[in-house]
């Protein structure tokens, strides 16, 4: 029965101290769905003898048939925490001393091809339940979705899940399982370190068992506890308080039971299985219910008077269970998961009004003393409206959407006239702005929604009737002087592109509204037009775009589709400086630009790949950067005119000319032709990476009238790609890592699979119980169908996981030559995109001095 109404929601959104707007995040596979089902039966929503096989939050049919979860799914849960235990909540507190509280919780998937899902559920979210296999460890994925949790500025706390299987099958001894734990607790800790500085305004956001801030338990039997729940059993025996019980019952601290002394290390005559707090008060009762449960027959009472001991209270038909299932029942009623995450979660992750003190400062692009910005820093629900919409939810009604976000300040209600901001509003300008009253805002309930009045800041929700006027996401705001909330920066990026074309061609304009709706319905897919009337989609692997494609044929178009092979796609770039100063001149002759092009460093584009170094930062400080880290001439640091392509790529173009009369005049000119030229390459019109264009001298006509637009952008990139061609131009191709798991036996057929396939094997391995741990990087155009090669060749023993980690030039001579490995790939492209055979000489973009 649901122990809560629509009504109680509403009242505690006011009570801004008691919200927790959390995401659960994990690599695939370590058990994130099927431990939010204990948090949902919790609230009443699911029955607790269901919890861990019901999956409640993954709503499509295909996420139930391949048990992975493909979309973050929303639900709201209604929490009391007992009186004695507000005082351990460090936080600032409402001041009635409120237990009630509102847990707004996402779901999030694993799998990395879905991780733009994970970037949307973190950006409207404060803490997060970071979920960690106890048997396979910290994986690739877990770190990734961790650092993208602490770019945020969003605090974790950490569950060990699947102790069951440690138990269980693996029959792990006490000692082992403890230091199984403890070392992942340490990985995931170097992890947070790395990408913590140590002036974080977050504080210490580092996880430690003694604090509360790790969980133990197992999902799919609904069971789990934290060092607390033990110490508060505890405390009475040992006439200690709480706090200092949870401080020995982890790490190296052994209890003397002769001496009734407790020692920081271990005496000889102390065995550490026995004698470590943790072992002796904690694993030893857990052990011993597996021991007798599983050990038990029909009709046994042993069970039950251990389950009397433990203050456990079975029903009459429980009490004729025995083996696994009264195990289940037992490990249930006795360390309930739900009350030891719920716990968790209200007392050690923050509220709005903490979180948002510290996020406004990276979320909002406006200056941090506009009415906005401050109200997003007090959480104000009275204050200007601020809501940022971080995805497109598909509706049962063809078509359309519930845009789903977060209110950051002011209340959003029903019928509320608002100023709808896309990513591309400027702040004084018109584009991508509509001003428009929202239809109804909604209560998301996993498949369900419930309509509600108003939402006020602090609270996730959903509004109906703006999905005409956003793409992805956007801001909404009532503040007439607005900036926009930063836009998402997703991990992965969508390398891989497959052409769709509908079998009847008097179907097309369903496929083109199909593209659309897909567009918006994922935060990272493109739909994209060539000029050669193609119609691609790009996704970020092989899952994802097989997902796009399926919702595209089966919702969104619905109409039968033909596709080609995926194809990667490539960026271009230079490998050394130009060779000549390149020279055009404008069509009427009468202006002339002087360019050279040189590589950037890697480590450059990788800062201005994470926001490093931007657009948008103050120019001298920008300039100090490139100058202490990058060598760069401090003068030319201070004149780069802009990044490109789309004004935030890894390209720059700087003005090194000395005393040019008018060049101010032509910069908006010669800007658009470098955005033009890096977004289509010259080599096969991809997208260009890493180059550093010099402007090195101009001559202008005398009359403004002769040197437009019209005149100078052909101009400009003519000499660009001019430039790219005297500078040994290059493809770069995507580069995944891959993770493989795989027996330590099985070992040799991952290795012939990569060789096959280009990959090159990392030197240092790992070894957990019996399993090695391979990384290597293996091109993403040799990815296609390595799975299942892998598969074949170990026997289906290796479990790979690909993540996008960076772009590597493409060994195999010049591009430029037809018989090279890079000259076939170029050719190719341009047959795909329908451009000239061969590409186009340097005389045709040089002019003759």
């Amino acid at each position: 029965m649901v122990n809560f109404t629509v009504d109680e929601i509403r009242a505690i959104m006011d009570k801004k101290f008691n919200i927790r707007n959390m995401s659960v995040i994990a690599h695939v596979d370590h058990g994130k769905s099927t431990l939010t089902d204990s948090l949902v039966s919790k609230a009443g929503i699911i029955a607790s003898a269901k919890a861990g096989e019901t999956r409640f939050t993954d709503t499509r049919k295909d996420e139930q048939e391949r048990c992975i979860t493909i979309k973050s799914t929303a639900i709201s849960l209604y929490y009391e925490l007992a009186k004695e235990d507000l005082k351990f909540i460090k936080q600032p507190q409402g001041p009635d001393g409120e237990n009630h509280f509102l847990i707004n919780l996402i779901d999030s998937p694993g799998h990395v091809d879905f991780s733009s899902e994970v970037t949307a559920a973190l950006r409207v979210t404060d803490g997060a339940l970071v979920v960690v296999d106890c048997v396979s460890g910290v994986s690739v994925q877990t770190e990734t979705v961790l650092r993208q949790a602490i770019a945020e500025r969003i605090k974790p706390v950490l569950f060990m899940n699947k102790m069951d299987l440690a138990l269980l099958t693996l029959q792990v001894d006490k000692e082992d399982l403890y230091q199984i734990f403890q070392r992942a607790i340490e990985n995931t800790n170097v992890i947070i370190a790395t990408y913590e500085g140590s002036d974080s305004p977050m504080g210490v956001i580092s996880v430690d068992p003694q604090n509360g801030t790790v969980g133990f338990g197992s999902g799919l039997h609904g069971w789990a506890f934290t060092l607390k729940d033990f110490a508060k059993m505890y405390c009475s025996k040992f006439k200690i308080e709480e706090e200092k019980m949870m401080k020995r019952l982890w790490g190296d601290n052994f209890f003397n039971e002769k001496e009734k002394k407790w020692y920081k290390q271990c005496n000889n005559d102390m065995n550490p299985v026995d004698t470590r707090g943790f072992n002796k008060y904690i694993l030893d009762p857990i052990y011993k219910v597996f021991d007798i449960c599983t050990n038990s027959d029909a009709g046994d009472q042993k069970p039950i008077k251990f389950a009397e001991k433990l203050g456990v209270k079975l029903t009459a038909d429980e009490k004729e269970l025995y083996g696994k299932a009264l195990l289940k029942v037992m490990m249930r009623k006795w360390l309930p998961a739900g009350d030891a995450l719920l716990q968790m979660i209200v007392i050690h992750l923050p509220s709005p009004v903490t979180a948002q003190k510290y996020r406004t400062e990276l979320l909002y692009e406006g200056p941090l003393d506009d009415p906005c910005a401050v109200g997003t820093k007090n959480c104000d629900p009275q204050g200007e409206l601020m809501m940022y919409i971080s995805k497109m939810v598909p509706t049962s009604d063809k078509g359309r959407f519930y845009a789903f976000g977060r209110v950051f300040s002011g209340t959003v209600a029903t019928g509320q006239k608002v100023r709808i901001m896309g990513p591309n509003y400027k702040p004084g300008k018109k584009e991508d702005l509509f001003e428009k009253s929202i239809q109804r805002t909604i209560l998301m309930m996993g498949r369900y929604i419930e309509p509600i009045p108003d939402v006020p800041c602090g609270n996730i929700c959903g509004l109906v009737g703006v999905d005409q006027f956003l793409m992805k996401g956007g801001t909404i705001s009532t503040y007439k002087e607005a900036h926009n909330m930063k836009v998402m920066k997703f991990s992965v990026s969508p390398v891989v592109r497959v052409a769709v074309e509908c079998k009847n061609p008097s179907e097309l304009p369903k496929l083109v509204e199909g593209l659309k709706r897909l567009s918006k319905s994922d935060p990272m897919v493109q739909c994209t037009i060539e000029e050669s009337g193609e119609h691609i989609i790009a996704g970020a692997g092989e899952l994802h775009l097989e997902i796009c494609l399926k919702d595209l044929e089966e919702d969104h178009a619905g109409i039968p589709l033909k596709k080609s092979d995926p194809v990667v796609s490539y960026r271009e770039t230079v490998t050394s400086e130009s060779a000549i100063m390149c020279l055009s001149k404008s069509p009427n002759k009468h202006n002339r630009l002087f360019m050279k092009a040189k590589p950037l460093d890697e480590k450059l584009q990788a800062d201005i790949d994470n926001g490093d170094v931007t657009a948008r930062q103050e120019m001298k400080e920008r300039a100090r950067y490139l100058a202490d880290t990058y060598d760069f001439d401090v003068s030319e640091a201070r004149k780069i005119w802009c990044f490109g392509p789309e004004g935030t790529g890894p390209n720059l173009l700087i003005d090194v000319t000395k005393g040019v009369q008018y060049l101010n005049e032509i910069k908006d000119s010669v800007v658009a032709g470098f955005q033009w030229a890096t977004k289509e390459g010259v080599l096969c019109d991809e997208n260009v990476r890493g180059v550093r264009f010099d402007i090195h001298d101009v001559t202008l006509h005398a009359d403004a009238i002769h040197r437009g637009g019209g005149q100078i952008i052909p101009t400009a990139r003519r000499v660009l790609y001019a430039c790219m061609l005297t500078a040994e131009p290059a493809l770069m191709e995507p580069i995944y890592l891959v993770e493989i798991r795989v027996p330590t036996a099985a070992q040799g057929g991952c290795f012939s699979v990569l060789n096959r396939r280009r990959g090159v094997v990392n030197e240092n391995f790992e070894f957990i119980v019996g399993q090695s741990i391979l990384k290597a990087y293996l091109p993403v155009n040799e990815s296609f169908g390595f799975t299942g090669d892998l598969r074949a060749d170990t026997g289906g023993q290796a479990f790979p996981q690909c993540v996008f980690d960076h772009w590597q030039v493409l060994p195999g001579g010049n591009p430029l030559d037809p018989s090279t490995k890079s000259g076939i790939i170029v050719a190719d492209t341009r047959k795909r995109k329908g451009l000239k055979d061969q590409v186009q000489g340097l005389d045709h973009f040089l002019d003759k001095l």
